[in-house]
């Protein structure tokens, strides 16, 4: 899977003969997702190539110089394509970024590039961004060393070196940004966390006071949030894994008031469970306020006493949650 770190295709016949005008991209993929593969400019599909009779991929287009993703309806993976390449993609989707191996004219700038996302998802910035400011600078500046040595050593072009040291600079900016807004957030930890009074979907409204006696694990989302909804499944396997523990698990929805239905209707639709409640006034609510919270899925932590103990929790789909609440509650 991925952590963190563009096209206008003109599809031509297989046929026609590679000029520098062109580049030629060939892909064999077993346990493939899907019978398409598309080359997207950040968000947009610029291009879909299907598979053959045999199950390969194909296609001869033109393109403007620059860094692009391959998405195969379930994984992306991270490309530079100039005019003038011939690259040969072989790997199983089943083991994804893994098993990536590029071959021919243009292979080793983008097996640069699958490198680097393995190096990137071995990575914990989860706990990075939890670590000490000295700790934090220290792991930052190694970091920085590492991508600025395996740049220069290994030989690529000079047009993708220069963009991918562009790309390196925006990730620890970005990095540093982020670590930046969880000192802010850790602020919060160890006060009483300020009260709440939400309607409850089951019927009512329902406080934070009225939790107090029990851990309360909050989980702050909206619909129209893809992220919140892709932790949706873990968060459920963390409720049934917890559901005799002495903890509740409360999702408020900031959802605005005209998507109050649209609200009703996907919790019963998904059967979300725990305590489903919608804010007030939704990123306008003095709760959500006093946390400072401008993007999600957020996370909290509260012990029974009604103290924040981590005002930036891990998500449901992070190991890191498991760890801590077995030591809080086992």
């Amino acid at each position: 899977m991925k952590t963190v770190f563009s096209f206008i295709f003109t599809f031509l016949l297989a046929s026609v003969v590679v000029s520098q005008e062109s580049i030629t991209f060939q892909a064999e993929i077993a346990n493939k997702n899907s019978e398409s593969l598309y080359i997207k400019d950040n968000q947009s599909v610029i291009q879909e190539i299907k598979a053959d009779t045999k199950g390969n991929f194909k296609a001869t287009f033109a393109v403007k110089e620059g860094f692009y993703q391959m998405f195969d309806g379930v994984e992306y993976a991270q490309l530079f394509l100039k005019n003038g390449f011939n690259l040969k993609l072989k790997m199983d989707a089943k083991k994804f970024d893994e098993s990536i191996i590029f071959t021919g004219k243009g292979s080793a700038e983008n097996n640069f590039l699958a490198q680097s996302t393995l190096l990137d998802s071995k990575i914990n910035f989860e706990l990075l961004l939890k670590s000490k400011e000295d700790d934090f600078k220290k792991q930052t500046n190694e970091m920085k060393t590492m991508d600025l040595t395996r740049l220069q050593k290994a030989k690529l072009d000079p047009a993708f070196v220069a963009l991918q040291q562009k790309i390196n600079e925006e990730k620890m900016a970005q990095l540093e940004q982020y670590y930046t807004k969880s000192l802010a957030n850790r602020k919060m930890n160890n006060i009483l966390a300020p009260n709440f009074d939400y309607e409850n979907y089951n019927s009512g409204k329902t406080t934070l006071e009225s939790m107090k006696g029990k851990y309360v694990y909050i989980d702050v989302w909206a619909t129209w949030c893809g992220p919140c909804r892709g932790e949706i499944p873990f968060l459920k396997t963390i409720e049934e894994k917890y559901k005799n523990k002495n903890i509740e698990f409360v999702s408020i929805s900031v959802d605005e008031d005209k998507n109050h239905d649209k609200w009703k209707s996907f919790v019963t639709d998904k059967q979300l469970g725990g305590i489903q409640l919608f804010a007030d006034k939704n990123w306008g609510s003095d709760f959500i306020r006093a946390f400072n919270i401008n993007s999600i899925p957020r996370f909290i932590l509260i012990d029974p006493k009604g103290i924040v103990i981590d005002a930036d929790a891990s998500r449901p789909s992070s190991p890191s949650l498991v760890t801590q609440l077995d030591k809080l509650l086992n």
